[in-house]
This record gives structure tokens, C-alpha cells and sequence, in this order.
């Protein structure tokens, strides 16, 4: 199967399927995690979505230009309502079962979000380079460090680093845990990966 020629720039999970955003084409795709099959798309935004965050019910995405998470009703694309964020450059968004974090890829910190107010609880330095995308895997925070092709664990109450897996052969972008394993987009070769958060191995790639 060809790669999906499709730039990848957040990833979420759904408890079922994966979802995408392409920032350039301003789409989201759903996605089958067992074939790599693309199921469809919502869109198209006036703005190009960089990360993706699943609450149970709906999508949040990053709006980068204009700093805001837009939530989105899955089925049908529509956004449903819009916070603002503080960040300079946000970049990466995942969802803990009761609030957004949010990680600025400019000043390297991640913020804590109410989403039914967008009150700031706080922020935290992240200690990782440029955290682009972020994961939440029940317990912590994971962040792709896209610069230095590193997939990094964060403690969510301090920020410190707990550890580092990688170093890939290609700078990690996307990423969501679906559970149990960590999925990131490879932009270099054009797929999705599968990954081993307590090895950093890939188990596998699609498509």
C-alpha cells in the first residue's frame, strides 16, 4: 500500500479509531488502526487543525493561527464552540478525562485547560526541547520531541521528564495512546507508527 501523501500534524484516539489532522489540507481523518484505511474526513476548516484531542463525545483541535481549540462534533465536522489558549505556538493537545493540556512548541511549556470555561489552571515547563504533539496515558503526559526524534514521558504535577524513547530514525510528530501502545506520525515516510511506550519499539507502521 502508498503512503497516504497526507501531513500528518496531530493524532487522538476514540477508544475505537484513530484520528488525524492534516494542517495543510484543513481536514481530520478517521481511521482504521487494523488496515490503515481512511474512513473519511470532516472539514474543510477555515483553519488548518494541528492537534487533536477526544473527550468521549467530541474533537478538540488546534487552531495555530489564531491560538484557540475548536470543538468539533465528529459526525458531521461542525465546530460546536472555540477557547482560547495562551500559548504562542500551540501545537499539541491531548484530553486526561477532565481537562486540555496543551504543549507550545515556541516556549516549551504545556498548559492545563478547563474546557467548559478555557480558564488556565496552569503551565508547566515541559523540559523537552520542542514538544509538538502530546499523549496521556491514564497516568502521564507523553510529548514528541520532533527535533530530536524523541517520544519523552512527563510527570503531569511537576513537568519533570521522567524518561525518553527513541531516538527514531525520524522526527515524531502526532501522537495519542490507544490504551495500551503509543501511535506517531512519520512525516519523512509518509505513515503512521505503532510504538512500545515501555521499549520505544515499533511494533508496527501503517500504512
Amino acid at each position: 500500500m502508498v503512503g497516504y501523501g497526507i501531513d500528518f500534524h496531530g493524532l487522538t484516539w476514540d477508544n475505537r479509531t484513530l484520528w488525524a489532522a492534516d494542517f495543510y489540507n484543513k481536514l481530520i481523518y478517521q481511521i482504521d488502526p487494523a488496515t490503515g484505511t481512511i474512513i473519511r474526513s470532516i472539514g474543510a476548516f477555515a483553519f488548518g487543525p494541528r492537534g487533536l484531542a477526544f473527550d468521549g463525545r467530541t474533537l478538540w483541535a488546534i487552531d495555530l493561527a489564531a491560538s484557540l481549540i475548536h470543538q468539533i462534533d465528529p459526525a458531521t465536522g461542525t465546530v460546536i464552540r472555540s477557547i482560547g489558549v495562551p500559548a504562542l505556538a500551540p501545537t499539541g493537545l491531548t484530553f486526561d478525562n477532565r481537562t486540555l493540556w496543551v504543549a507550545d512548541s515556541t516556549t516549551s511549556r504545556i498548559y492545563q485547560v478547563d474546557p467548559v470555561t478555557g480558564t488556565l489552571i496552569r503551565s508547566l515547563a515541559a523540559f523537552v526541547a520542542v514538544p509538538f504533539d502530546l499523549a496521556f496515558d491514564g497516568r502521564t503526559l507523553w510529548a514528541t520531541d520532533f527535533n530530536n526524534k524523541l517520544i519523552c514521558q512527563i510527570d503531569p504535577a511537576t513537568g519533570t521528564l521522567i524518561r525518553s524513547i527513541g531516538a527514531f530514525a525520524f522526527g515524531p510528530r502526532g501522537l495519542t495512546f490507544d490504551g495500551r501502545t503509543l501511535w506517531t506520525s512519520d512525516l519523512d515516510n509518509d505513515r503512521l507508527c505503532q510504538i512500545d511506550p515501555a521499549t520505544g519499539t515499533i511494533i508496527r507502521s501503517i500504512p
